[in-house]
């Protein structure tokens, strides 16, 4: 029996490493990572924000201050936690030796 490491979900993936560098709201999220995917990825706001509260129950992201605004309409930022960016960085990590094994076989050239 192969033992592998656990993944994560591409779109969680995806939102985690939007979320890598700076706090952001829902429509933020959605744009980074349409923009992250070169629009191969699109988040539509069901999918998202029930990924966004299972991502918060997972204690991979929490809520973040976000800028001062009227509370009215005010969006929620969100921002990822330590555990999120181990999370992040191993799957990371994961993805470059797929990467690394692909080009060992010639399928992609080396950059």
């Amino acid at each position: 029996m192969v033992l592998r490491e656990p993944t994560l979900p591409p779109h969680w993936f995806q939102i985690l490493l939007a979320l890598a560098d700076r706090d952001l709201h829902g429509l933020g999220i959605m744009h980074e990572v349409l923009g992250q995917t070169s629009g191969r990825m699109r988040l539509w706001p069901g999918m998202l924000y029930r990924n966004l509260q299972r991502l918060t129950d997972e204690g991979l992201i929490g809520p973040a201050p976000g800028p001062l605004l009227p509370r009215v309409g005010r969006p929620r930022f969100f921002r990822i936690t330590a555990a999120g960016r181990r999370e992040c960085a191993a799957e990371a990590r994961r993805l470059a030796g797929i990467v690394d094994t692909a080009r060992a076989k010639r399928l992609l050239r080396k950059t």
